[in-house]
């Protein structure tokens, strides 16, 4: 079986432990030959390579594992580069959510204005990601999941009009199958889903039983108004994330048409959470004082001990399996369904051609084939409209250093939709953005 050569971009994530043990357990389905880790930050990534070293000199000796800053040494010869990058770190997306928030907008990783000066750090980052990538590797698969994947997809897919080889994907779409699966009592792989939308702006119009042929929407509709929504992992979810997963009931009593994507409620009720939220202590404190020391005691003690031990279990992430499965998938050409953020052209069928949708894809060697889904009701034509406009028009802004753009941009998005609002916003995340946006003007 043909062995691959892989990169992680953003090798001091605290993702990237998931990454590492799941290439471990999957290594008969994609067997790796070489796995590099790279950062821009050497410090932050140094105890995560340590740990990578101690893990496969345990569990998977034959792999040739590095870690390294030098963009040439990570990238020449990948099959593969997984793209998880967090521009501007948590220190910055601390802002993204605060700086709203003092405004009394929503202050969100990916959605409204934080997601927006999130995505505006991306381009610039994942732009030149990929142009060394393809210095180094011309013919690699870039499997991208850094946030805000929307915005980054529509750059990417202006940047690269011609490189069929990246992929923008999210694993939420899967997590929300998955905490499905446990409200029925069924095994995830046994649910064959339907769905559409914008990243972290979808639904789900059916969930079929594959044995069956059976719709269990009707089924999941029912139980979520009698018992919630919770996570498939839910014992090991922060307390903001239990939040929100507990408003998909109520999304569905307001609007019972489709199982939503948990992160709709930000669009669907942003008042309402922008009252709930805490501005001075949100998402990013709470990932900084939970995973975040979790992850990094996790490494200081594998090092320290300088074995495993019962460590191998203590930290793992579905969205790597994920991940590794798409891979997989390609690889072996194995035209499994997956959930993937493609250009339209037709895939729903009244939204315009080149926005970038997110719909259930069969993946294979040539990448994906969108399952399309035909006209999408008048309510949610409306709002991923919308939607849609907002992230061109920063794209735009991105492109043109157009200060007149971004304001544009804001403005549309749901999350805001005040100009006066708009411009406070964003004049208060140009100053906190210097040198990491383009300068706009």
């Amino acid at each position: 079986m043909k062995t691959y050569d892989v990169c992680i971009v953003g090798g001091g994530s605290t993702f990237t432990l998931g990454f590492l043990k799941s290439f471990v357990r999957l290594r008969d389905e994609f067997p790796l030959r070489r796995l590099v880790l790279f950062d821009i930050d050497g410090e932050r990534q140094e105890p995560i390579g340590k740990y990578g070293e101690i893990l496969f000199k345990e569990r998977f000796p034959e792999l040739d594992f590095s870690y390294t800053t030098d963009v040439e040494e990570a990238y020449k010869g990948m099959d593969f580069v997984f793209m998880q990058m967090r521009a501007g770190g948590l220190p910055m997306r601390e802002k993204d959510e605060k700086i709203p928030l003092s405004m009394g907008k929503i202050g969100q990783e990916t959605c409204g204005a934080g997601g927006m000066a999130y995505g505006l750090r991306s381009c610039v980052d994942m732009v030149k990601a990929v142009h060394d990538i393809r210095t180094y590797a011309p013919m690699a698969w870039i499997l991208n999941y850094s946030n805000p994947a929307a915005i980054v997809a529509e750059c990417l897919r202006r940047e690269f009009p011609d490189d069929k080889r990246i992929l923008n994907i999210c694993d939420q779409p899967e997590n929300v199958v998955r905490s499905a699966s446990r409200l029925l009592g069924c095994d995830w792989e046994d649910l064959d889903p339907v769905y559409f939308g914008l990243n972290h702006y979808g639904w789900f119009t059916h969930m079929y039983d594959v044995h069956t042929g059976e719709d269990l929407l009707p089924k999941i509709k029912r139980l979520t108004a009698e018992r919630g929504f919770l996570p498939q992992d839910a014992e090991q979810r922060d307390q903001s994330w239990l939040d929100t997963y507990g408003m998909v009931q109520t999304i569905m009593a307001d609007f019972p048409d489709y199982l939503p994507n948990t992160y709709d409620q930000y669009y669907l009720y942003p008042d309402y959470k922008a009252a709930h939220l805490d501005p001075n202590y949100t998402r990013a404190n709470e990932v900084m004082d939970g995973r975040e020391k979790r992850v990094f005691a996790e490494c200081s003690e594998v090092i320290a001990a300088g074995k495993l031990g019962d460590k191998f279990h203590a930290i793992s992430d579905a969205h790597a399996e994920m991940m590794i499965k798409v891979a997989e998938a390609i690889a072996y050409n194995k035209n499994d369904r997956h959930i993937i953020i493609v250009e339209n052209n037709g895939a729903i069928a009244n939204l315009q051609d080149d926005a970038m949708v997110e719909v259930v894809c069969e993946l294979g060697i040539n990448g994906p084939r969108p399952m399309r889904v035909g006209n999408i009701p008048q309510f949610y034509y409306g709002l991923l409209a919308q939607q849609v406009s907002s992230e061109k028009l920063l794209v735009d802004a991105y492109y043109e250093h157009s200060y007149q753009k971004a304001l544009m941009a804001l403005t549309l998005n749901r999350l805001v939709n005040d100009a006066k609002k708009a411009r406070q916003i964003l004049d208060a995340l140009i100053e906190a953005n210097k040198g990491m946006w383009p300068e706009l003007k």
